[in-house]
């Protein structure tokens, strides 16, 4: 089965590095104002699942799920719930971090949502890539990228080990309340390597210095 890209509303200041993670056959699926992402990233929807409410639905000939405006779910929620049903397994999240602090937070615990359903996640943005760490999941930051930070999102972290880094662990603890993993480095020409015990974090390889 392809991959499956859900492109959310939030601004895109860089489409060529966001481009670089398109795939020939991704199926890619517009939640309303993703719409307007279309074009620059050079990509056609198969999907569109939107409640209109910051986008005028465009009556395009795919297939369109209309949401209602008062709901429980976002729409990028939605789109994540039905195409899990679907039997996708490998997901890319596309304009979902950026603008609302609200939604950018919701967002994050899509990520979460989609690992504890054995679905595979990465998010991106113009300034990095962001995927889960679980016991189940471990974590890896090639050299290219000079930063990555760790960040307890769903309770205490216990057993956190950080290997090939500036600043390695060894079965460490981290509590939401002091999160202290954050803006770590890989060591040159080294893969970082990441794993837990208990918990999860969400992982951030940085793109730039």
């Amino acid at each position: 089965m392809p991959r499956c890209v859900i492109i959310g509303g939030a601004d895109i200041g860089n489409y060529d590095v966001i481009r670089t993670y398109l795939r020939p056959d991704d199926f890619v699926v517009c939640c309303d104002s993703g719409l307007r992402h279309r074009e620059k990233l050079g990509v056609a929807a198969d999907l569109i699942i939107a409640d209109f409410d910051s986008a005028e639905n465009p009556h395009l000939s795919v297939e369109t799920i209309v949401l209602p405006h008062e709901k429980d779910d976002t729409d990028s929620m939605a789109a994540v719930r039905e195409m899990s049903a679907r039997g996708f397994e490998d997901f890319l999240l596309i304009g979902v971090f950026g603008g609302r602090l609200d939604h950018t937070l919701g967002n994050v615990y899509i990520l979460l949502w989609l690992v504890n359903h054995g679905k595979h996640v990465l998010a991106v943005d113009d300034y990095s890539e962001m995927e889960m760490v679980t016991p189940q999941s471990e974590g890896r930051v090639l050299p290219l990228f000079p930063y990555f930070s760790l960040v307890a999102v769903a309770g205490p972290v216990h057993g956190l080990t950080i290997k090939n880094a500036k600043y390695t662990l060894e079965r460490a603890d981290v509590s939401p309340e002091y999160q202290y993993c954050v803006s770590n480095e890989p060591l040159a020409g080294q893969i970082a390597e990441i794993s837990l015990e208990s918990g999860a974090m969400l992982l951030i390889r940085d793109r730039f210095a």
